[in-house]
């Protein structure tokens, strides 16, 4: 990699951990508010102790960073370490700022808004800032196919719920389950974005044409797959072909313009990668 694409990394890393770290103190510590996680863990201890949130979050992550470290590689753990203790000390270092509202909805809604999209920039560049979001990543190991922050949702919904015991407040809880969920979406919108990419796959008795087409209009590579009809027992091309969303209506148009009997079939995607796609992240 590049120095100059290092550093952007590190700076959007930046970006995202400031933004993570200013949501504590400006939204959710002074309203008793968990997010969940490592974090949340520290915002109990620092209600029932006045122990440091930043301080706790470092002690906290120490074995998942070990753990990290064996299952993820040395990269991650490095940028990770840096938005970790980066946030830590922004959290400490903020303290005393005066939150922007004492009304805990607004509270806990903005703070996880903001909460949510900086660990989205964070999550996007191949770190996190510990916690729940490493075991977040080391579940998602084992279940890749489910997004990071449903994982997330998962994985810091009983640390929420453990909060309104430490809180002796079922409401501070349920204001934090909620804000939880809009968090995860948050992620999500940031990592996957708004729509997602499309699959093609067309049954055809012309699909070399199709293909042909495919290749030198939409610029897209075709994978032909073979199938047979249950009823028919003929044997079929079946084309798969990966696409940028806004191909997918000319891709129907070239399938049923050389074909009018073709069957086209265009789901979303949610993700893809490899050539012509985004190289992974998380």
């Amino acid at each position: 990699m590049n120095i100059r694409r290092r550093a952007w990394k590190y700076f959007i890393i930046t970006v995202g951990t400031v933004l993570y770290a200013l949501s504590f103190n400006l939204f959710l510590t002074q309203n008793n508010i968990a997010p969940g996680g490592v974090s949340g863990i520290a915002i109990v201890v620092h209600y029932l102790t006045s122990f440091p949130v930043g301080v706790m979050i470092i002690l906290l992550n120490i074995p998942l960073f070990i753990l990290s470290f064996i299952l993820l590689g040395g990269e991650f753990i490095l940028l990770s370490f840096y938005a970790t203790v980066l946030s830590s000390v922004i959290i400490d270092a903020t303290a005393r700022l005066a939150p922007f509202t004492k009304d805990p909805i607004l509270a806990a809604i903005y703070g996880r808004i903001l909460m949510g999209a900086g660990l989205g920039l964070v999550f996007n560049y191949g770190a996190t800032t510990g916690g729940s979001d490493i075991l977040s990543r080391l579940i998602k190991l084992r279940f890749p196919h489910v997004s990071m922050g449903r994982m997330m949702l998962l994985v810091d919904f009983v640390i929420i719920s453990l909060s309104a015991i430490a809180f002796r407040s079922i409401n501070t809880a349920l204001y934090a389950i909620i804000t939880l969920y809009i968090s995860s979406k948050v992620i999500d919108l940031i990592l996957y974005g708004t729509e997602y990419e499309k699959l093609a796959y067309i049954i055809s008795d012309h699909c070399d044409e199709i293909t042909e087409k495919f290749q030198n209009e939409l610029e897209r590579g075709v994978t032909l797959l073979y199938g047979e009809g249950a009823y028919t027992k003929q044997h079929k091309k079946v084309i798969m072909c990966a696409l940028k969303r806004q191909q997918a209506s000319k891709a129907a148009e070239i399938a049923s313009s050389i074909d009018p009997e073709a069957f086209v079939i265009i789901v979303a995607a949610h993700e893809i990668y490899g050539d012509g796609f985004e190289r992974r992240k998380i």
